[in-house]
C-alpha cells in the first residue's frame, strides 16, 4: 500500500516547493471533476453533494496544514544562514555528500559481513584473485624495465593489497576492485621520462605527487565534486573502456616484441605460439560458459575456472618435450616482503629540492583528474543497470579513502592504486546469482532463460582476494610467480583485451553496423533508430575520442591523457543533444548506473526532466501516487528544485525516497 505524499520523512536542507507545488497542481485537476459533476446533477442527492464538497475541502485543509508545517520546518532549518543568500553556484555544503554516504550505507554495513554465506563467494574470490594479479604481474614487467626496476613484482602487489582491505573494510561500495592499471602505468613511466633526466629522484618525486593529490581527492570529496557524475552516461565509460582495452592488447604486443631484444629467436616465436593458445583457450572457456552446450555446473565450472586454469596448463606447458630446451623469459621477481631496489619501504621524500615539490603539483592535478574519472567509472560499471543491486553506493566517501590510499602508496614507494576496468564489472557478475524463467519472447517462446535474480552484495570476496595478493609475496609464492613465462603474460594481456572489448558498447554497435539488416534480431534496440546515419555518427564521434586519447599516450605528452578524457563528458552533455533527438539518445547511450545508483550524486543529467516531460502530456497521476510526486514539476517550482549542480543530491534524495517506498509498496 502506498503512502500519500505527505508521510514522507523529508532530508535536512531538502526543497519543499517543488513536492507542494506539484500536490496543488494535481488537487485541481481531481476536484473540477467531482465539482462539475455536482453542477451537472448527476452526483445525486443534494446533501451528498454538500458531503463531497465538505470532504474535498477538509483534505484540502489537511493538505494545507501539512505544507505550512513542512514550511516552517524548511525556514528553521535555515535560520542559522545569513539573511542574504549566496549565488546558487556558490551553494556548496562542505562535506554533504561524503556525511549522506555513510548515512545510507552505514545501515548496511553488518549484512556486508552476514551476507557473504553464499557458494558465490569462492568463484568470486579465486577468479578476481587471478584478474587482478596476473595483470598486475604483467603491469609490473611493464614498469620494471621502463622506470629502471623502482616499481617491480613486490611493489605491484603491495598496491593490489593495500586497495583491496581499506576499500573491502572500509568504502561504501566494497564490490569495486582497486588495484594497478593500465593507465595509471603509463602515467607512471611517462613522469619518469619527463623528471628523471632532470636529475630528480623518482620515488621522492612520485610520493610528493601522491601527497599533492590526497589535498586534491579530499577537497574533491569535501566539496561534493563527485555530483558530476550526474553528467557520466555510456558514452564516455564505453570510450574510456575501449581505450583500456586496447591498452591490454598493446602491452600484450610489447611483451612479445621484447622477446628479440632479450632471449632468440626460437623462444620469441614460442612466446608467440603459447600467448595466441593462453588467447584462445581462455576465450572458448568464457564462450562455453554462456553457451547452452554441457551441464550447468560444467559451463560455470569453465567460466569461473578456465583463466586461471588456463594459466597454470600453459606455464608448464612450455617445458613439455623439445620446448624445456628452449630458454624463455619468465617473469623478474624479489625477495620476499622487500623493495625491488635496495631501499627502505619508507621513502625519504624530504630528500628533495623545493621547486621540484611545487613542480608535483600539475602532474597531482593530472593524476587527480584521471583518478576521479577512472575510479568513479569502475564504479559506476560495476553497478551498471544490468546489475540488480539493493545496497546504496557512496561515490563522495569512496573519492575520499582513494585520496588516503594515494598518499600511503607515496610513502611507501608504490603504485597509485585505483578501480580496475574489467575486473570491477568482471567482480559483479561472478557474485551474481541467476534464476530460471520462460522466456516470453515470440521467437523463443516457451523456452528457459537464465535472468539474474540478485547480486551478493558483501566485502569479504574483495578482502579475501587481497589477502591472497599479500601471501602471494611469501618466498615459495613467488618462486611459483617467476616459473611464469613472459609469453603467458602476453597471452593473458589478450585475453582481458578482448573479453573488454566483446562487452563495449562501441564493439556491439559497430557489429550491429556491420550485420545484415534482414538478419538482425527484431529485439535489438537500434533497429527502433530511423536514421541509421545517426548510429554511424554517434559510433564515429566514440572512435574519435578514443583514438585522441589513445594516440596522446604515444607521445610523451601521455601524461595529459586524462584531460581528454575529461572533456568526453561536455561533450556528450551539452554537444550532443543538438546533434541527436531525444529518442536516439536514450537508445545509442543511456545511464551508466541505475536511479538507485545515482542517487549518491544527485541522479542522472536530464532524467528528471525528460520524466517530467512525459508525465506533463502523460494521463491522469492518481492523487495518492508517490511517482507523481517524484517526476511532476511545474515552471514556478523548477528553479527552487533545480540547484547548484553540486548540490543536485537533496532534491534527488525526496525523489529517490519516495520511488523507493512506492517501488516496495507494489512488491509487497
Amino acid at each position: 500500500m502506498q503512502a500519500p505524499p505527505e508521510q514522507f520523512s523529508l532530508p535536512v536542507g531538502t526543497n519543499m516547493h517543488a513536492s507542494a507545488s506539484v500536490t496543488q497542481q494535481r488537487r485541481p485537476s481531481g476536484q473540477s471533476r467531482r465539482l462539475s459533476s455536482i453542477r451537472s446533477g448527476n452526483s445525486g442527492p443534494a446533501i451528498s453533494t454538500r458531503h463531497s464538497v465538505s470532504s474535498v475541502n477538509a483534505r484540502n485543509a489537511a493538505r494545507d496544514g501539512s505544507q505550512q508545517q513542512q514550511e516552517q520546518l524548511r525556514r528553521a532549518s535555515l535560520s542559522a544562514s545569513t539573511q542574504s543568500s549566496p549565488p546558487k553556484w556558490w551553494r556548496i555544503r562542505f562535506f554533504r555528500g561524503m556525511m549522506n554516504d555513510v548515512k545510507r550505507r552505514a545501515p548496511y554495513y553488518w549484512s556486508d559481513w552476514t551476507d557473504a554465506w553464499d557458494y558465490r563467494i569462492v568463484p568470486a574470490t579465486v577468479y578476481m584473485y587471478f584478474a587482478n594479479i596476473l595483470p598486475a604481474l604483467a603491469f609490473s614487467l611493464d614498469m620494471f624495465e621502463k622506470t629502471n626496476q623502482s616499481f617491480g613484482v613486490n611493489e605491484v602487489l603491495l598496491a593490489s593489497v593495500l586497495g583491496a582491505v581499506v576499500f573491502s573494510v572500509f568504502a561504501a561500495q566494497p564490490l569495486v576492485i582497486v588495484g594497478v592499471t593500465g593507465p595509471i602505468t603509463v602515467f607512471n613511466y611517462t613522469v619518469y621520462d619527463i623528471i628523471t633526466p632532470r636529475g630528480t629522484p623518482y620515488l621522492a618525486f612520485m610520493c610528493w605527487i601522491g601527497i599533492w593529490s590526497l589535498i586534491m581527492h579530499w577537497a574533491l570529496a569535501i566539496t561534493n565534486a563527485c555530483n558530476g557524475l550526474t553528467y557520466v552516461t555510456r558514452f564516455s565509460c564505453d570510450i574510456f573502456g575501449f581505450y583500456v582495452a586496447f591498452i591490454y592488447l598493446q602491452k600484450g604486443i610489447q611483451v612479445l616484441t621484447r622477446q628479440w631484444g632479450t632471449v632468440g629467436e626460437t623462444s620469441a616465436y614460442l612466446a608467440i605460439m603459447v600467448a595466441l593458445l593462453v588467447l584462445m583457450v581462455a576465450w572458448i572457456c568464457g564462450e562455453l560458459g554462456n553457451s547452452n552446450l554441457f551441464k550447468r555446473w560444467i559451463r560455470k565450472f569453465l567460466e569461473d575456472y578456465g583463466t586461471p586454469l588456463t594459466i597454470i596448463f600453459f606455464t608448464g606447458f612450455v617445458h613439455i618435450g623439445h620446448m624445456r630446451d628452449v630458454d624463455v623469459s619468465t617473469l623478474p621477481t624479489s625477495k620476499a616482503f622487500f623493495p625491488t631496489l635496495d631501499r627502505p619501504w619508507l621513502v625519504r621524500f624530504w630528500d628533495i629540492d623545493v621547486g621540484d615539490i611545487f613542480l608535483a603539483i600539475p602532474f597531482a592535478l593530472l593524476l587527480t583528474i584521471l583518478f576521479y574519472f577512472d575510479h568513479n567509472v569502475s564504479s559506476l560499471i560495476a553497478q551498471g543497470t544490468e546489475f540488480p543491486l539493493r545496497k546504496p553506493a557512496g561515490f563522495h566517501w569512496d573519492i575520499w579513502l582513494l585520496g588516503l590510499t594515494t598518499f600511503v602508496a607515496g610513502i611507501l614507494g608504490i603504485p597509485f592504486p585505483n578501480g580496475l576496468i574489467p575486473q570491477a564489472p568482471f567482480h559483479t557478475a561472478a557474485l551474481c546469482v541467476t534464476r530460471q524463467v520462460a522466456d516470453e519472447d515470440d521467437t523463443n517462446k516457451g523456452k528457459a532463460i537464465r535472468v539474474t535474480d540478485h547480486v551478493v552484495e558483501q566485502r569479504v570476496s574483495n578482502l579475501a582476494q587481497g589477502l591472497l595478493t599479500l601471501g602471494t609475496m611469501t618466498g615459495p609464492l613467488l618462486i611459483v610467480l617467476h616459473l611464469i613465462p613472459q609469453g603467458v603474460m602476453a597471452g593473458l594481456f589478450f585475453i582481458m583485451g578482448v573479453q573488454a572489448l566483446q562487452g563495449n558498447g562501441i564493439t556491439q554497435k559497430l557489429i550491429f553496423l556491420a550485420q545484415d539488416k534482414d538478419f538482425t534480431p527484431g529485439s535489438n534496440p537500434l533497429k527502433r533508430i530511423e536514421r541509421r546515419a545517426a548510429i554511424w555518427a554517434f559510433v564515429i564521434v566514440e572512435l574519435i575520442g578514443f583514438g585522441a586519447t589513445f594516440a596522446i599516450t604515444q607521445t610523451i605528452a601521455a601524461i595529459g591523457f586524462p584531460v581528454i578524457i575529461l572533456l568526453l563528458i561536455p561533450v556528450r552533455s551539452f554537444l550532443f543533444p543538438m546533434w541527436f533527438t531525444r529518442e536516439e539518445l536514450n537508445i545509442l547511450d543511456a545511464p551508466t548506473a541505475s536511479p538507485f545508483t545515482m542517487e549518491s550524486v544527485g541522479g542522472t543529467h536530464g532524467l528528471e526532466e525528460e520524466t517530467a516531460d512525459s508525465t506533463a502530456t502523460g494521463a491522469d497521476i492518481p492523487s495518492g501516487g508517490g511517482n507523481g510526486v517524484l517526476r511532476g514539476r511545474s515552471s514556478s517550482s523548477e528553479s527552487a528544485v533545480e540547484e547548484d549542480d553540486l548540490e543536485r543530491g537533496e532534491a534527488y534524495e525526496l525523489q529517490s525516497t519516495v520511488h523507493r517506498r512506492s517501488s516496495h509498496s507494489r512488491v509487497d
